[in-house]
């Protein structure tokens, strides 16, 4: 894989994983008014925006463990690190949503 498709790709996961937290960001600002639907919506969006991310980074290591050669890469590394923080941010706005929903029944 030359250094630009690598650059590509990791562009590809921080703007699909960035897209991602607005969605999640998004998804807080209808919980934190019990509107539950627009919050669904919002993280389903958020959950599809971070799985285009992580089919592209998946693509790349599944190419590197078939023996293409892929030189480290900064961006990548960073590509990477950010899908992770934002992932575990969707793990977390979606185990926030029975809580509030909780509440808003007391």
């Amino acid at each position: 894989m030359e250094d630009d498709e690598l650059s590509r790709v990791a562009m590809e996961v921080i703007l699909n994983a960035g897209d991602g937290r607005q969605c999640i960001d998004q998804a807080l600002e209808h919980l934190a008014s019990f509107d539950f639907d627009g919050a669904e919506a919002c993280l389903n969006d958020a959950e599809a925006k971070l799985l285009l991310a992580h089919r592209a980074q998946t693509d790349t290591i599944q190419r590197q463990a078939a023996g293409e050669e892929i030189s480290y890469s900064l961006l990548f590394t960073h590509a990477q690190d950010t899908l992770m923080t934002i992932s575990a941010e969707l793990h977390m706005a979606k185990k926030m949503m029975p809580l509030v929903r909780a509440l808003a029944t007391k």
